[in-house]
């Protein structure tokens, strides 16, 4: 049993997060991209069996607290919706400055996934 199997449903674990440098900069190199008011997702596989995802912000959003409160929404909406996700994906979720909820960073991560294919059922 791998660390992967004894996390909780709902954690969203360390190696779900893409970190490295070299490894965000080849998905926004390689990668396909979808777009929604407000956010792009970049998508390249990873040959993994499970996703990982950063969050990136545009060069103009706000302070550090706004960034932060931005990454934690993001993290949220990501992870209500991976269980529902296909797997082996490296993923970069591209924020610019807006509305900044729960709601409206859902409703972009559900536009952004239905609109990369990569919800398992039809959303």
């Amino acid at each position: 049993m791998n660390v992967r199997e004894r996390q909780p449903l709902y954690q969203f674990t360390r190696v779900e997060r893409l970190k490295k440098r070299n490894e965000i900069g080849k998905v926004f190199k390689e990668g396909k991209v979808v777009s929604c008011s407000g956010a792009k997702l970049f998508i390249v596989r990873n040959g993994l069996n499970y996703n990982r995802i950063a969050f990136a912000f545009s060069r103009k959003f706000g302070n550090a607290v706004q960034r932060n409160r931005a990454r934690r929404l993001g993290r949220e909406a990501y992870r209500l919706n991976r269980n529902r996700l296909k797997k082996g994906f490296d993923l970069v979720l591209l924020v610019y400055p807006g509305k900044d909820a729960l709601s409206a960073r859902m409703e972009q991560v559900t536009i952004l996934f239905s609109r990369a294919y990569l919800y398992t059922d039809v959303v």
